[in-house]
Protein backbone atom coordinates (compact mmCIF):
# COMPACT_ATOMS: atom_id res chain seq x y z
CA UNK A 1 0.00 0.00 0.00
CA UNK A 2 1.22 3.29 -0.85
CA UNK A 3 0.37 6.53 0.93
CA UNK A 4 0.53 10.60 -0.02
CA UNK A 5 3.73 12.79 0.55
CA UNK A 6 2.14 14.09 3.98
CA UNK A 7 1.24 11.29 5.29
CA UNK A 8 4.75 10.01 5.03
CA UNK A 9 6.44 12.81 6.25
CA UNK A 10 4.49 13.47 9.31
CA UNK A 11 4.92 9.55 10.09
CA UNK A 12 8.94 10.27 9.18
CA UNK A 13 9.02 13.14 11.65
CA UNK A 14 8.42 10.64 14.69
CA UNK A 15 11.77 8.57 13.44
CA UNK A 16 14.22 11.52 13.57
CA UNK A 17 14.12 12.25 10.01
CA UNK A 18 13.29 16.39 9.73
CA UNK A 19 10.78 18.09 7.26
CA UNK A 20 9.90 21.63 6.41
CA UNK A 21 6.55 23.29 8.16
CA UNK A 22 3.68 22.48 5.72
CA UNK A 23 -0.35 21.36 5.61
CA UNK A 24 -3.01 20.16 3.19
CA UNK A 25 -5.25 22.01 1.50
CA UNK A 26 -7.95 20.72 -0.77
CA UNK A 27 -9.48 24.05 -2.18
CA UNK A 28 -7.73 27.15 -3.10
CA UNK A 29 -8.31 28.98 -0.16
CA UNK A 30 -7.06 26.79 2.36
CA UNK A 31 -3.94 26.97 0.38
CA UNK A 32 -3.56 30.46 0.38
CA UNK A 33 -4.16 30.25 4.43
CA UNK A 34 -1.75 27.43 4.49
CA UNK A 35 0.72 30.44 3.22
CA UNK A 36 0.02 32.71 5.15
CA UNK A 37 0.01 30.59 7.82
CA UNK A 38 3.89 29.27 7.01
CA UNK A 39 4.85 33.16 7.47
CA UNK A 40 7.40 32.42 4.51
CA UNK A 41 8.71 34.87 2.00
CA UNK A 42 8.09 31.38 -0.43
CA UNK A 43 5.91 28.12 -0.83
CA UNK A 44 6.19 24.66 -2.61
CA UNK A 45 2.65 23.71 -3.78
CA UNK A 46 2.90 20.16 -4.07
CA UNK A 47 0.06 17.99 -5.99
CA UNK A 48 -0.51 14.31 -4.01
CA UNK A 49 -0.97 12.07 -5.99
CA UNK A 50 0.72 8.16 -5.50
CA UNK A 51 3.77 9.00 -8.23
CA UNK A 52 7.30 10.02 -8.02
CA UNK A 53 8.30 12.34 -10.84
CA UNK A 54 5.69 14.77 -10.18
CA UNK A 55 7.85 18.12 -10.80
CA UNK A 56 8.88 17.08 -13.90
CA UNK A 57 4.82 16.71 -14.93
CA UNK A 58 4.24 19.90 -13.45
CA UNK A 59 2.62 19.27 -10.29
CA UNK A 60 5.29 20.87 -8.21
CA UNK A 61 4.35 24.85 -7.92
CA UNK A 62 6.76 27.49 -6.19
CA UNK A 63 5.08 30.28 -4.78
CA UNK A 64 6.24 33.41 -3.73
CA UNK A 65 2.68 35.60 -3.34
CA UNK A 66 -0.74 34.63 -2.39
CA UNK A 67 -2.16 35.53 -5.96
CA UNK A 68 0.56 32.76 -7.29
CA UNK A 69 -0.49 30.34 -4.83
CA UNK A 70 -4.27 30.10 -5.65
CA UNK A 71 -3.35 30.46 -9.34
CA UNK A 72 -1.43 27.20 -8.68
CA UNK A 73 -4.00 25.29 -6.66
CA UNK A 74 -6.84 26.14 -9.10
CA UNK A 75 -4.93 24.91 -11.95
CA UNK A 76 -3.87 21.55 -10.17
CA UNK A 77 -6.87 20.68 -8.01
CA UNK A 78 -9.82 18.27 -9.81
CA UNK A 79 -6.50 18.18 -12.89
CA UNK A 80 -5.14 15.10 -13.21
CA UNK A 81 -1.23 14.32 -13.45
CA UNK A 82 0.16 12.36 -16.14
CA UNK A 83 3.57 11.29 -14.98
CA UNK A 84 6.14 8.73 -16.50
CA UNK A 85 5.20 6.58 -13.24
CA UNK A 86 0.94 6.92 -13.62
CA UNK A 87 0.72 5.83 -17.56
CA UNK A 88 -1.19 7.97 -20.15
CA UNK A 89 -4.39 8.28 -17.92
CA UNK A 90 -2.84 9.85 -14.98
CA UNK A 91 -3.91 9.91 -11.60
CA UNK A 92 -6.56 12.63 -10.23
CA UNK A 93 -5.43 15.48 -7.77
CA UNK A 94 -7.93 15.38 -5.10
CA UNK A 95 -5.46 17.66 -2.40
CA UNK A 96 -2.18 19.68 -2.21
CA UNK A 97 0.15 19.99 -0.09
CA UNK A 98 1.88 23.53 0.78
CA UNK A 99 5.40 23.47 2.65
CA UNK A 100 7.59 25.86 3.68
CA UNK A 101 10.36 27.16 0.77
CA UNK A 102 13.94 26.73 1.54
CA UNK A 103 17.37 27.59 0.51
CA UNK A 104 18.79 24.34 -1.56
CA UNK A 105 22.81 23.93 -1.58
CA UNK A 106 22.84 20.37 -2.70
CA UNK A 107 20.57 17.08 -3.05
CA UNK A 108 20.94 13.78 -2.02
CA UNK A 109 19.43 10.67 -3.02
CA UNK A 110 18.52 8.52 0.14
CA UNK A 111 16.22 5.43 0.20
CA UNK A 112 15.52 2.46 2.61
CA UNK A 113 14.41 -0.89 -0.20
CA UNK A 114 13.36 -4.34 0.75
CA UNK A 115 16.07 -6.48 -1.39
CA UNK A 116 14.31 -9.57 -1.96
CA UNK A 117 17.00 -11.87 -3.73
CA UNK A 118 19.24 -10.75 -0.72
CA UNK A 119 16.44 -11.28 1.54
CA UNK A 120 17.10 -8.21 3.85
CA UNK A 121 16.94 -3.84 3.71
CA UNK A 122 19.48 -1.99 2.03
CA UNK A 123 20.40 1.36 1.88
CA UNK A 124 20.60 2.91 -1.89
CA UNK A 125 21.99 6.80 -2.11
CA UNK A 126 23.91 9.08 -4.09
CA UNK A 127 25.24 12.12 -3.11
CA UNK A 128 24.78 13.44 -6.46
CA UNK A 129 20.88 12.77 -5.56
CA UNK A 130 17.49 14.66 -6.84
CA UNK A 131 15.27 14.34 -9.54
CA UNK A 132 17.57 12.62 -12.47
CA UNK A 133 18.64 9.75 -10.00
CA UNK A 134 17.81 7.22 -13.04
CA UNK A 135 19.83 8.68 -15.35
CA UNK A 136 22.38 8.83 -12.66
CA UNK A 137 22.18 5.45 -12.50
CA UNK A 138 22.46 4.33 -15.96
CA UNK A 139 25.51 7.06 -16.59
CA UNK A 140 27.60 6.98 -13.41
CA UNK A 141 26.87 3.93 -11.24
CA UNK A 142 29.67 4.40 -9.65
CA UNK A 143 28.20 7.13 -8.20
CA UNK A 144 25.64 5.42 -6.09
CA UNK A 145 25.91 3.59 -2.47
CA UNK A 146 24.62 0.70 -1.31
CA UNK A 147 24.71 -0.38 2.12
CA UNK A 148 23.21 -4.52 2.82
CA UNK A 149 21.57 -4.05 6.28
CA UNK A 150 22.48 -8.09 8.61
CA UNK A 151 18.31 -8.37 9.77
CA UNK A 152 20.00 -9.91 13.10
CA UNK A 153 21.99 -7.31 13.83
CA UNK A 154 20.06 -4.59 12.45
CA UNK A 155 21.63 -0.81 10.77
CA UNK A 156 25.02 -0.47 12.77
CA UNK A 157 25.99 2.65 14.24
CA UNK A 158 28.95 2.59 12.37
CA UNK A 159 27.67 1.60 9.39
CA UNK A 160 25.38 5.18 9.48
CA UNK A 161 28.36 7.23 9.92
CA UNK A 162 30.43 5.61 7.40
CA UNK A 163 27.11 6.39 4.46
CA UNK A 164 26.77 9.92 6.17
CA UNK A 165 30.86 10.46 4.87
CA UNK A 166 30.52 8.82 1.99
CA UNK A 167 27.62 10.95 1.02
CA UNK A 168 29.96 14.11 1.93
CA UNK A 169 27.11 15.50 4.27
CA UNK A 170 28.80 18.52 6.04
CA UNK A 171 29.99 17.89 9.54
CA UNK A 172 27.45 20.24 10.96
CA UNK A 173 24.44 17.92 9.59
CA UNK A 174 26.77 14.65 10.70
CA UNK A 175 24.99 14.07 14.01
CA UNK A 176 21.22 14.89 12.49
CA UNK A 177 22.42 12.64 9.21
CA UNK A 178 23.24 9.43 11.80
CA UNK A 179 20.28 9.84 13.67
CA UNK A 180 17.79 9.92 10.79
CA UNK A 181 19.57 7.24 9.02
CA UNK A 182 18.55 5.62 12.51
CA UNK A 183 15.72 6.31 12.37
CA UNK A 184 14.36 5.30 8.95
CA UNK A 185 15.33 2.03 9.43
CA UNK A 186 13.45 1.93 12.71
CA UNK A 187 10.55 3.11 10.70
CA UNK A 188 11.58 0.46 7.46
CA UNK A 189 11.22 -2.24 10.04
CA UNK A 190 8.36 -1.48 12.88
CA UNK A 191 6.01 -0.25 9.98
CA UNK A 192 6.75 -3.39 8.24
CA UNK A 193 7.29 -1.24 4.92
CA UNK A 194 8.62 -2.20 1.57
CA UNK A 195 10.33 1.33 0.74
CA UNK A 196 11.25 4.68 1.79
CA UNK A 197 12.56 7.03 -0.58
CA UNK A 198 13.65 10.46 0.27
CA UNK A 199 14.64 12.53 -2.66
CA UNK A 200 15.32 14.76 -2.40
CA UNK A 201 17.43 15.04 1.26
CA UNK A 202 18.35 18.63 0.44
CA UNK A 203 21.45 20.13 2.46
CA UNK A 204 20.36 23.73 2.80
CA UNK A 205 22.54 27.30 2.94
CA UNK A 206 22.50 27.03 6.67
CA UNK A 207 23.91 23.66 6.81
CA UNK A 208 20.67 21.97 7.74
CA UNK A 209 19.38 18.36 6.70
CA UNK A 210 15.57 18.41 5.59
CA UNK A 211 13.52 15.69 3.56
CA UNK A 212 11.96 17.30 0.85
CA UNK A 213 9.87 14.95 -0.79
CA UNK A 214 9.28 11.51 0.90
CA UNK A 215 7.08 8.17 -0.55
CA UNK A 216 6.33 5.30 1.90
CA UNK A 217 5.05 1.65 0.53
CA UNK A 218 3.90 -1.12 3.19
CA UNK A 219 3.12 -4.52 2.85
CA UNK A 220 -0.12 -5.50 2.36
CA UNK A 221 0.20 -8.66 3.73
CA UNK A 222 1.24 -6.87 7.53
CA UNK A 223 -1.19 -4.14 7.43
CA UNK A 224 -3.78 -6.18 10.42
CA UNK A 225 -0.63 -4.86 12.14
CA UNK A 226 -1.35 -1.25 11.48
CA UNK A 227 -4.43 0.06 11.67
CA UNK A 228 -2.75 3.11 11.95
CA UNK A 229 -1.59 2.61 8.53
CA UNK A 230 -4.20 1.09 6.98
CA UNK A 231 -6.74 4.41 7.53
CA UNK A 232 -3.87 6.26 5.31
CA UNK A 233 -5.20 4.35 2.62
CA UNK A 234 -6.65 6.06 -0.32
CA UNK A 235 -8.37 4.50 -2.98
CA UNK A 236 -8.72 7.31 -5.43
CA UNK A 237 -5.55 6.83 -6.42
CA UNK A 238 -5.60 3.20 -7.08
CA UNK A 239 -7.37 1.69 -10.70
CA UNK A 240 -11.26 1.50 -9.72
CA UNK A 241 -11.14 -2.07 -11.18
CA UNK A 242 -8.39 -3.08 -8.90
CA UNK A 243 -10.13 -1.37 -5.97
CA UNK A 244 -13.39 -3.59 -6.50
CA UNK A 245 -11.33 -6.35 -7.14
CA UNK A 246 -9.84 -6.04 -3.46
CA UNK A 247 -13.35 -5.68 -2.15
CA UNK A 248 -13.88 -9.45 -3.39
CA UNK A 249 -10.36 -10.90 -2.41
CA UNK A 250 -9.73 -10.75 -6.29
CA UNK A 251 -6.13 -10.21 -7.09
CA UNK A 252 -6.56 -7.83 -10.35
CA UNK A 253 -3.98 -5.94 -11.64
CA UNK A 254 -5.13 -3.87 -14.79
CA UNK A 255 -2.99 -3.52 -18.18
CA UNK A 256 -3.32 -1.53 -21.31
CA UNK A 257 -4.19 -4.44 -23.76
CA UNK A 258 -7.78 -5.48 -25.38
CA UNK A 259 -7.80 -9.45 -24.26
CA UNK A 260 -9.89 -9.68 -20.81
CA UNK A 261 -8.51 -13.01 -18.65
CA UNK A 262 -9.58 -14.96 -15.82
CA UNK A 263 -7.66 -17.43 -14.70
CA UNK A 264 -7.00 -19.25 -11.65
CA UNK A 265 -3.77 -19.26 -10.43
CA UNK A 266 -0.73 -16.28 -10.57
CA UNK A 267 1.43 -19.17 -12.32
CA UNK A 268 -0.89 -20.02 -15.01
CA UNK A 269 -2.37 -16.44 -15.85
CA UNK A 270 1.70 -15.23 -15.98
CA UNK A 271 1.79 -18.32 -18.93
CA UNK A 272 -1.42 -17.01 -20.31
CA UNK A 273 -0.52 -13.61 -20.71
CA UNK A 274 2.78 -14.77 -22.79
CA UNK A 275 0.78 -16.98 -24.52
CA UNK A 276 -1.33 -14.39 -25.99
CA UNK A 277 1.43 -12.03 -26.38
CA UNK A 278 3.05 -14.51 -28.09
CA UNK A 279 0.14 -15.38 -30.43
CA UNK A 280 0.12 -11.37 -31.47
CA UNK A 281 -2.53 -9.85 -28.90
CA UNK A 282 -2.20 -7.80 -25.65
CA UNK A 283 -3.77 -8.60 -22.50
CA UNK A 284 -6.08 -5.95 -20.62
CA UNK A 285 -5.32 -7.81 -16.93
CA UNK A 286 -4.24 -10.36 -14.71
CA UNK A 287 -6.84 -11.86 -12.39
CA UNK A 288 -6.29 -14.61 -10.29
CA UNK A 289 -9.63 -16.06 -9.29
CA UNK A 290 -8.30 -18.23 -6.63
CA UNK A 291 -8.08 -21.87 -5.93
CA UNK A 292 -11.88 -22.27 -4.48
CA UNK A 293 -13.90 -20.07 -6.33
CA UNK A 294 -17.21 -20.20 -6.23
CA UNK A 295 -19.82 -19.59 -9.21
CA UNK A 296 -20.74 -16.02 -7.50
CA UNK A 297 -17.26 -15.59 -7.40
CA UNK A 298 -16.40 -16.02 -10.70
CA UNK A 299 -19.75 -14.00 -11.83
CA UNK A 300 -17.89 -11.07 -10.24
CA UNK A 301 -14.63 -11.57 -12.04
CA UNK A 302 -16.83 -11.80 -15.21
CA UNK A 303 -18.41 -8.60 -15.02
CA UNK A 304 -15.31 -6.58 -13.39
CA UNK A 305 -13.05 -7.89 -16.56
CA UNK A 306 -15.75 -6.38 -19.06
CA UNK A 307 -16.30 -3.31 -16.71
CA UNK A 308 -13.00 -2.25 -18.96
CA UNK A 309 -14.20 -0.66 -22.49
CA UNK A 310 -10.56 -1.29 -23.88
CA UNK A 311 -11.57 -5.29 -23.81
CA UNK A 312 -12.61 -6.54 -27.28
CA UNK A 313 -12.53 -10.02 -26.59
CA UNK A 314 -12.47 -12.36 -22.88
CA UNK A 315 -10.08 -15.61 -22.41
CA UNK A 316 -11.09 -17.63 -19.69
CA UNK A 317 -8.36 -20.47 -18.70
CA UNK A 318 -8.87 -22.50 -15.74
CA UNK A 319 -6.95 -25.65 -14.62
CA UNK A 320 -9.42 -26.99 -11.94
CA UNK A 321 -7.80 -28.42 -8.75
CA UNK A 322 -9.18 -27.33 -5.57
CA UNK A 323 -11.58 -25.26 -7.93
CA UNK A 324 -13.99 -27.41 -10.09
CA UNK A 325 -14.75 -26.77 -13.76
CA UNK A 326 -18.61 -27.21 -13.25
CA UNK A 327 -18.59 -24.41 -10.62
CA UNK A 328 -16.69 -22.25 -13.23
CA UNK A 329 -19.17 -23.05 -15.82
CA UNK A 330 -21.67 -22.05 -13.60
CA UNK A 331 -20.45 -18.80 -13.04
CA UNK A 332 -19.38 -17.82 -16.35
CA UNK A 333 -23.01 -18.99 -17.63
CA UNK A 334 -24.97 -16.66 -14.51
CA UNK A 335 -22.64 -13.74 -15.61
CA UNK A 336 -23.08 -14.13 -19.46
CA UNK A 337 -26.76 -14.62 -18.91
CA UNK A 338 -26.74 -11.73 -16.87
CA UNK A 339 -25.24 -9.20 -19.04
CA UNK A 340 -25.50 -7.75 -23.09
CA UNK A 341 -22.40 -9.43 -23.78
CA UNK A 342 -20.58 -8.18 -26.54
CA UNK A 343 -17.00 -9.59 -26.93
CA UNK A 344 -16.25 -12.91 -27.93
CA UNK A 345 -15.76 -14.75 -24.82
CA UNK A 346 -13.49 -17.95 -25.42
CA UNK A 347 -13.71 -20.69 -22.81
CA UNK A 348 -10.37 -23.38 -21.92
CA UNK A 349 -11.35 -25.50 -19.22
CA UNK A 350 -9.22 -28.66 -18.01
CA UNK A 351 -8.86 -30.79 -14.55
CA UNK A 352 -11.70 -31.77 -12.71
CA UNK A 353 -15.14 -31.98 -13.88
CA UNK A 354 -13.84 -30.65 -16.59
CA UNK A 355 -16.76 -32.64 -18.55
CA UNK A 356 -19.33 -31.73 -16.58
CA UNK A 357 -18.25 -28.07 -16.97
CA UNK A 358 -17.76 -28.37 -20.72
CA UNK A 359 -21.54 -29.57 -20.79
CA UNK A 360 -22.87 -26.68 -18.78
CA UNK A 361 -21.50 -24.37 -21.44
CA UNK A 362 -22.45 -26.05 -24.49
CA UNK A 363 -26.28 -27.01 -23.19
CA UNK A 364 -26.53 -23.31 -22.17
CA UNK A 365 -26.68 -22.28 -26.03
CA UNK A 366 -24.85 -19.18 -25.48
CA UNK A 367 -22.71 -17.74 -27.79
CA UNK A 368 -18.93 -19.36 -26.14
CA UNK A 369 -15.91 -19.93 -27.85
CA UNK A 370 -14.72 -23.31 -26.33
CA UNK A 371 -10.67 -24.19 -26.65
CA UNK A 372 -8.85 -27.47 -26.11
CA UNK A 373 -5.51 -26.32 -25.32
CA UNK A 374 -3.67 -22.99 -24.07
CA UNK A 375 -2.42 -22.07 -27.18
CA UNK A 376 -5.75 -23.27 -29.40
CA UNK A 377 -7.62 -20.59 -26.97
CA UNK A 378 -4.55 -17.54 -27.02
CA UNK A 379 -5.07 -18.10 -31.08
CA UNK A 380 -8.90 -18.00 -30.96
CA UNK A 381 -9.01 -14.54 -29.23
CA UNK A 382 -6.76 -12.88 -31.22
CA UNK A 383 -8.52 -14.14 -34.26
CA UNK A 384 -11.63 -12.76 -32.74
CA UNK A 385 -10.15 -9.22 -32.26
CA UNK A 386 -8.95 -9.17 -35.47
CA UNK A 387 -11.56 -10.87 -37.32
Amino acid sequence: MDIHEYQAKEILSKYNVPVLPGSVALKPSEAVNAFDQLGTEKCVVKAQVHSGARGKAGGIKVCSSNEEVEDAAEKLLGSKLVTIQTGSQGKLIEKLYIESGCDIEREIYLAFVMDRAKQRISIVASAEGGMTIEELAVEKPDAIKKVEIDPVVGLTGFQARDLVFALDIPSECIKDGVKMLMGLYKAMVSLDANMIEINPLVITADKKLYALDAKMSFDDNALFRHEDIKVLNDNSQKDPREVAAQEHDLSYVGLEGNIGCMINGAGLAMATMDMIMHCGGKPANFLDIGGGASPERVAKAFELVLQDKEVKAMLVNIYAGINRCDWIAEGIVKAVSSMSLSVPLIVRLSGTNVEKGTKIITDSGLPIILADTLKDAAEKAVEAISS
